[in-house]
């Protein structure tokens, strides 16, 4: 099981990961405690979910949301909760706006996606004012915070390899640290970030955590007999609920720091 991870249907993103991104979003601009009345910049923005956020939370006078996938742009310019954000197509690594532009620049969730890190993190330095901010978060994927871990678990104990993003091991936070320390940033301080979420059955989890990529693909050739002992494995892993339901806790690792000058 690999191959390259890429984000081109923004509702199969919204089924699977939109409601993490939310609740993560929301305690992740909880810690930031921006401002109100600030021009921000959402890079790599993927299909808005948390430019939605933002933009209910933070009273933001401009959110310019950047991504690479023209499909997820489409889908976030869609969204009526982002109303007043403006999309665009473009590279976290060579950002199509002028240098000191915003007062803060974001990557939520979509630095291990960053094909390098660096680059990503000088362009956020490069188009953010002096004492600006610079913050991401992104899921704890190569330590079990991932979302959807319990199913990656299983592929691994099945003998699959699950695709990792490129730049995994920007996850953790001693390698955030570093990133944001090299690039030049005062006051960073790091956090993470719990994310414990309640579904009402295993098959609403099951559902929205195997419904696109590699995982929906490799589980799909799986025999009956097979997929039905393979999604016992996955029930096994997460909480059960006095409700008949299931839960799990994502962990997410943020960051922030302050452009110098």
């Amino acid at each position: 099981m690999s191959g390259k991870i890429s984000f081109d249907d923004g509702a199969a993103y919204e089924r699977g990961m939109g409601g993490w991104s939310r609740v993560a979003g929301g305690l992740f601009l909880d810690w930031l405690a921006p401002a109100p009345g600030q021009a921000w910049v959402d890079i790599g923005c993927g299909n808005g979910a948390f430019t939605e956020v933002l933009m209910q939370r933070c009273a933001p006078a401009v959110v310019q949301g950047v991504d690479p996938s023209a499909a997820q742009i489409a889908y976030a310019a869609a969204r009526p909760g982002a109303a007043g954000a403006v999309f665009q197509v473009g590279d976290a690594q060579a950002l199509p706006f002028e240098a000191a532009r915003f007062d803060a620049a974001t990557m939520a969730l979509v630095i291990f996606f960053v094909p390098d890190p660096t680059r990503g993190v000088a362009e956020m330095v490069r188009v953010v004012r002096p004492g600006g901010l610079v913050a991401a978060y992104v899921w704890d994927i190569l330590d079990g915070g991932f979302p959807f871990e319990p199913v990656l678990a299983e592929l691994r104990a099945h003998g699959y390899t699950p695709a990792l993003p490129p730049s995994a091991e920007a996850s953790r936070m001693p390698a955030l640290r570093r990133l944001w320390e090299a690039g030049g940033l005062e006051a960073v301080t790091t956090r993470e970030i719990a994310v414990e979420r309640h579904f009402p059955d295993f098959e609403t989890y099951w559902d929205s955590s195997t419904n696109s990529g590699s995982v929906k693909s490799t589980l799909a050739k799986f025999p009956a007999e097979k997929l039905a002992a393979f999604k016992d494995g996955v029930r096994a892993r997460l909480g059960a609920t006095a409700d008949g339901g299931v839960s799990f806790t994502a962990r997410a690792n943020a960051i922030r720091g302050r452009v110098a000058g």
